[in-house]
């Protein structure tokens, strides 16, 4: 799995899409959040952070979303699905 291999390597940085109401309830340590709706604004801000970003959010349809923005835009991303998927993996591997 791609993620697995990003977060075992400490690379990237870990964006939640969730609603900040949503990410306030929890989230992955360390990660960043910008709701879907507000990337089309961050598009510049996002190009500064240090790739691949690593997009989750409750389910996975959310970040798939995001990647498909994100991609279209030239912005180095990957799906990691569920937050709760990519919080189990970055304990994993620390």
């Amino acid at each position: 799995m791609k993620t697995e291999k990003i977060i075992q390597a400490g690379k990237g940085t870990i964006l939640d899409v969730r609603t900040r109401a949503e990410f306030s309830g929890g989230h992955v340590a360390g990660s960043k959040n910008i709701p879907l709706t507000e990337l089309p604004d961050e598009i510049e801000n996002l190009r500064s952070w240090e790739a691949p970003i690593i997009l989750c959010c409750a389910s996975g349809i959310r970040s798939s979303q995001a990647e498909q923005y994100l991609t279209r835009a030239g912005i180095n991303c990957v799906n990691g699905g569920s937050w709760l998927e990519v919080n189990y993996l970055q304990h994993k591997a620390s």
